[in-house]
């Protein structure tokens, strides 16, 4: 009987270390391989922790973040997007020497959105820098508020690097291919490729992260309305050394808002369509296709790069066109040997200024324009002029002549 009880009791003792030893072997398996986190929890690497308070947005929307790094040190975000759009640098700037270097840099892996978000107390600084307009140097505004430890994305993207000329746009080249750049060099071409796409210093540094005396930090990182849809990637930087692992976050887009892949940015299409049926009836009313009004009116309305502007309007052109040379002949209003003549030298001007765009600033791009459209609009507001009209008789019989022959045109298809 004496055996059997101890035999029960072992039995029972086995039982007891069991219910304790698997709860301890489960919490080792814990220590060893955690799971996932999720997206919102605190993310770690080399003493930085960083967490967000959604992961989702709709066409933009605002997220807090928040984190800690060690006691005293200064918190800078760098924020960008997976979507990858295309960047056009021409250094034409005279060097120490007094030489002007004529070199071309493209890149095609530049973010569709990015910015850095430095502490609150750079404010002071950024706002020298600000004043300067779209002509401050990104660089030194990085360098002097500390946020370059944060700009490593842009720093490692392919970068081509071309000896141009003038002459080599207009045989359509882009001139002579340089040896790649090293890193450094990288760097600091990545940093003016960023400035050409992005511009304005507000897009590209928001001195708004509130970081405390204990190392924790806030900041209200905004996606704004119009930005490219996809993944959006947050880290947190004290140093060179001091990073945090990045957060993520999904931002959508749904009809009629669509994404412009190589503008970088995304736009309800209803309200381009509509301008563009308005300017299409007076371009054509006009005699042109109406991208002489689209153009400035793209670059000022939306977000687009000039040189994106300039391209896509080409294509709507032809539409407006089309219509109107097969209207316009119906009723025998074109002179084709004077057309075909001007055509040629427009397919001459269409293959060299595709080449010139990449050559010259949105600032260059709006100011020749600018002047070229008060240019044609003096000239056709002298020629409306009585006493215009009144030394042009002939002028006058012409166009009485086609008003006669557009209600004539009228009249048959009634």
């Amino acid at each position: 009987m004496s055996r059997k009880r101890g035999i029960l009791a072992m039995v029972m003792l086995c039982l007891v270390l069991a219910s304790y030893y698997v709860p301890f072997s489960q919490a080792q398996d814990k220590t060893a391989a955690p799971a996932a986190a999720p997206a919102t929890a605190p993310a770690s690497t080399g003493g930085i922790t960083l967490s967000v308070d959604k992961t989702a947005l709709s066409n933009g929307g605002e997220v807090t973040v928040t984190g800690k790094t060690q006691p005293g040190k200064p918190v800078y975000l760098e924020v960008w997007n997976d979507n990858k759009v295309s960047a056009v640098f021409f250094d034409d700037k005279p060097n120490k020497e007094g030489v002007r270097p004529y070199k071309l840099y493209l890149t095609e892996g530049l973010p569709a959105f990015y910015q850095i978000y430095a502490p609150a107390s750079t404010k002071e600084v950024f706002e020298k820098f600000k004043k300067m307009g779209a002509k401050y140097p990104y660089s030194d505004a990085l360098k002097e508020m500390g946020a370059d430890v944060a700009f490593s994305v842009p720093a490692k993207m392919p970068i081509e690097a071309f000896q141009t000329s003038l002459m080599a746009s207009i045989i359509g080249s882009r001139g002579d291919k340089l040896p790649a750049l090293d890193p450094q060099e990288n760097k600091r071409r990545a940093m003016q490729l960023t400035k050409a796409r992005f511009r304005s210093p507000g897009k590209m540094i928001s001195p708004t992260v509130d970081v405390k005396p204990d190392g924790s930090f806030t900041a209200k990182v905004k996606i704004i309305e119009g930005s490219a849809p996809g993944k959006y990637f947050i880290q947190a930087f004290s140093d060179k050394d001091l990073k945090s692992a990045p957060a993520t976050l999904e931002n959508s887009i749904s009809f009629p808002v669509m994404y412009l892949s190589n503008g970088g940015t995304s736009l309800n299409i209803l309200w381009p369509f509509l301008l563009t049926l308005g300017i299409g009836v007076f371009g054509v009313l006009m005699g042109a296709g109406g991208g002489f009004i689209l153009n400035p009116i793209l670059v000022s309305i939306w977000p687009l790069p000039h040189n994106i502007v300039a391209g896509t309007v080409m294509p709507t052109v032809l539409f407006s066109q089309g219509s109107g040379i097969y209207n316009y002949s119906k009723i025998k209003f074109i002179s084709w040997k004077l057309g075909v003549t001007m055509g040629l030298a427009m397919l001459l001007g269409g293959f060299i200024g595709p080449k010139l765009t990449e050559l010259i600033t949105l600032d260059q791009f709006k100011s020749v324009f600018g002047w070229i459209l008060l240019v044609l609009a003096a000239l056709m507001f002298w020629q409306t002029t009585p006493g215009y009209l009144d030394k042009n008789k002939k002028e006058q019989a012409i166009l009485k002549e086609f008003k006669k022959r557009a209600e004539e045109a009228a009249k048959a298809k009634g």
